[in-house]
């Protein structure tokens, strides 16, 4: 079969498409023919080397874990029934960007007939960690949010969440005027540049849901009401810098909150629920799948220069 490997871990160029063998599912697997492979920011730092834990898997490594297609083999312990069935899966540390893809069968979730593939890799990752961040932020109709980073996938979805959970106001950071305007189309009710300039609600915000994270992460804190809370669920931009607890402590009078999120706290049950749930919104219509551009796997170089040149609004998709 085609895939993607990392020959060199750095820039774009370190990706090739290759000829690997087969993959066969392993007792509680599936075999997925694969039609769409999400890429999005999180897949340029493990493809860069910054993340130490999938560096570690050497040169060779197949990235991509979110795709959609169907099960065309299962391993052992998995019932037959999925065979033929159209599914998203999760591959976890890697293997996606192939012709096929080996899943375990916890991290399947049906798709409607009506939904893409294209749309499924758009909607299932970044939708599951949008519905969940909020949550871990404590969240509630009324109140207002700020999404740091909306212009990516896991943006553009945290917008549609906010503003369809009612959220009061849902402000957005992003680097262009042209972007705003689509993340208005989405459900922002204000647009600000990446610094957090522009015209924002007077009294801040409830809520900080913070995708970049990086040196910039402490002042959004000033942005935050009393008793308000800031989950980070990604960091494009890098860690937040060392005195970033001094400037919490700092603001010890307003009662505020902080905490990072990760999907790896949520249990799988829950997972697969609001995933289904969100696909089911997607083929009514409810949440738009933003997809920027379909592309065929050999792009894949192109696809993550496209990514670091900050081209992209909402999701890349590559089509074996």
């Amino acid at each position: 079969m085609k895939a993607i490997v990392i020959r060199t871990y750095g820039g774009p160029e370190g990706l090739a498409l290759v000829e690997l063998p087969d993959p066969v599912p392993g007792a509680g697997q599936v075999l997925i023919g694969v039609e769409a492979v999400g890429v999005g920011g999180f897949d340029t730092l493990i493809r860069s080397g910054a993340l130490a834990a999938y560096r570690a898997t050497g040169t060779g490594h197949v990235p991509g874990s979110e795709v959609a297609g169907t099960v065309t083999a299962v391993g052992d312990g998995v019932e037959g029934a999925w065979l033929g069935r159209r599914v998203w899966g999760f591959t976890g540390i890697g293997g996606g960007c192939a012709e096929q893809a080996v899943v375990p069968v916890d991290e399947l979730t049906l798709l409607p007939g009506d939904l893409s593939a294209a749309d499924a890799v758009t909607v299932g990752g970044s939708g599951a960690v949008g519905h969940f961040g909020l949550a871990h932020a404590r969240f509630a109709p009324g109140e207002s949010v700020l999404v740091r980073g909306a212009g990516g996938g896991i943006g553009v979805m945290t917008v549609q969440l906010a503003a369809r959970a009612g959220a009061s106001a849902v402000a957005v950071t992003t680097s262009s005027p042209e972007r705003g305007e689509r993340l208005r189309e989405l459900g922002a009710t204000h647009v600000l540049d990446r610094s957090g300039t522009g015209d924002g609600p007077p009294d801040g915000y409830d809520v900080v849901v913070d995708i970049a994270a990086g040196d910039a992460l402490p002042e959004f804190l000033d942005r935050l009401r009393p008793s308000g809370r800031m989950v980070v669920v990604g960091i494009m931009a890098g860690p937040p810098p060392v005195e970033f607890g001094a400037r919490m402590l700092a603001a010890f009078e307003r009662s505020l909150s902080f905490a990072t999120f990760s999907m790896d706290s949520v249990p799988g049950a829950d997972r697969r629920a609001v995933r289904a749930e969100q696909f089911a919104a997607a083929s009514r219509g409810e949440l738009r799948a933003v997809v920027q551009e379909v592309l065929p796997l050999q792009e894949a170089v192109s696809a993550h220069r496209k990514l670091a040149a900050g081209e992209v609004f909402g999701r890349l998709v590559l089509t074996p």
